[in-house]
């Protein structure tokens, strides 16, 4: 990295200190306009050979002219318009009695580009007419020069240019400030944003993981009821609910590593690469229920239909979830109906159970239909955010019933 030169370096240091001492720069300002304004009126500018330096002298009027203009731009940031007041006023009054009169002017020229530079563009208008047609005026009309005199000319030419400048500066630091404030606004949006991308994340997260873990752990613990049931009387029966508990096991636990490694990086060498579940492996799910004493009959009428990635996979858990609260709740002897219909542009998922009357169901229905618990929770977010709608209430005579109906197409895709 390149090292800035000592003398720009000392340069910086100057402008850094000068912005944080304003009052400071101002002082300077005042005294450096009151020197050029002293050393000027000891030029005589109509002289035989161009500007003559000594060839008049100030006035004790004129001089103390021109310290109390000089003294009012230390205030010039404070109250511009006062300042202007105060140094046209002095210039008018030198312009008037002086002879010749001394350039008190320049007093004038540095308040009013103040006042440009600090207000706003109607109020520059105004203030810099006025005082460009007065001062003018008054040299060409009580001036001892002719009225087309270099002085005279001067007065108007540099009261309008710094109006002029004064309004640029104060158009370029509004547009600066526009900018830094559309940049922070932008940097907010970004955070923001970053903020609810996080959020969602963790919240799909969590839904993947409920499905997961309820799901494998309600199964193992019908398994391990049964073997502890028949592990005295029917060895080999216990064995085989012993294996099948084995097998879910292992189950959640790849299902679990695969979820767990979505959070890594994708060049990391654990990141998954199997595919996410979805309805084209719903037999080999229902079996895992039917190995748990859940008798499980399937109808669809989906074959060919190509579903979103986000689609197929919501589709999947909400049979998982809504088969596990059936394995949870609607108690022995329940038989469960999951149907996939194809309707237009939707695709319909149905999963009844006949939990009868006197069950468990029932201390399940009033839950359900309140909205309770976290898996029918998870899955109306999961329906929501593709737009589809998801229905779950008691059915008549006993039993449940889970409806989610989702677009074919990812909500916001358009249609090809």
């Amino acid at each position: 990295m390149a090292v800035p030169p000592t003398g720009f370096t000392g340069l910086a240091h100057t402008r850094c200190w000068l912005r944080t001492h304003p009052q400071a720069f101002d002082a300077a300002l005042a005294f450096a306009v009151l020197t050029c304004m002293v050393l000027a009126s000891f030029a005589d500018p109509n002289g035989p050979h161009g500007p003559t330096f000594g060839a008049r002298t100030p006035g004790l009027r004129s001089v103390l002219l021109m310290l109390v203009a000089a003294g009012a731009l230390v205030f010039r940031r404070s109250r511009p318009l006062a300042v202007l007041g105060v140094t046209g006023t002095v210039s008018l009054v030198e312009l008037v009695t002086g002879d010749p009169p001394a350039p008190v002017a320049m007093s004038a020229v540095v308040a009013v580009y103040t006042v440009a530079s600090r207000t706003d563009r109607p109020t520059t208008w105004r203030v810099g007419l006025l005082t460009m047609t007065v001062l003018t005026g008054s040299a060409m009309l009580c001036g001892s020069a002719p009225w087309y005199s270099q002085e005279t000319l001067g007065v108007f030419a540099w009261s309008g240019m710094a109006a002029a400048a004064g309004d640029a500066v104060r158009s370029r630091r509004a547009f600066i400030d526009a900018m830094r404030e559309r940049a922070e606004r932008a940097e907010r949006s970004r955070d923001e944003e970053a903020r609810r991308r996080v959020a969602e994340e963790r919240l799909r997260i969590a839904r993947d993981l409920h499905d997961v873990v309820a799901h494998h752990i309600a199964l193992v613990n019908v398994q391990a009821g049964v073997a502890s049931h028949v592990m005295d009387k029917r060895p080999d029966q216990a064995k085989e609910a012993l294996a099948h508990v084995r097998q879910a096991s292992r189950s959640a636990l790849n299902e679990l590593r695969a979820t767990v490694g979505l959070l890594r990086q994708s060049g990391e060498p654990e990141a998954p690469t199997a595919p996410a579940p979805g309805l084209a492996v719903l037999d080999g799910l229902l079996d895992t229920f039917r190995h748990a004493g859940l008798p499980v009959e399937l109808a669809r009428t989906d074959q060919g239909t190509e579903l979103p990635a986000a689609v197929d996979l919501a589709g999947y858990r909400i049979v998982q979830e809504a088969l596990t609260n059936v394995q949870k709740h609607a108690g022995r002897g329940a038989r469960a109906e999951v149907s996939v219909v194809r309707v237009g542009r939707t695709v319909e998922i149905t999963v009844l159970d006949d939990g009868a009357p006197g069950t468990p169901a029932q201390g399940r229905e009033p839950d359900r239909e309140q909205g309770g618990g976290h898996g029918l929770i998870g899955m109306r977010e999961r329906v929501s955010a593709l737009g589809g709608s998801l229905s779950a209430a008691p059915r008549y005579g006993g039993g449940f019933r889970v409806q989610a109906i989702l677009p074919v197409m990812a909500h916001g895709e358009g249609e090809a």
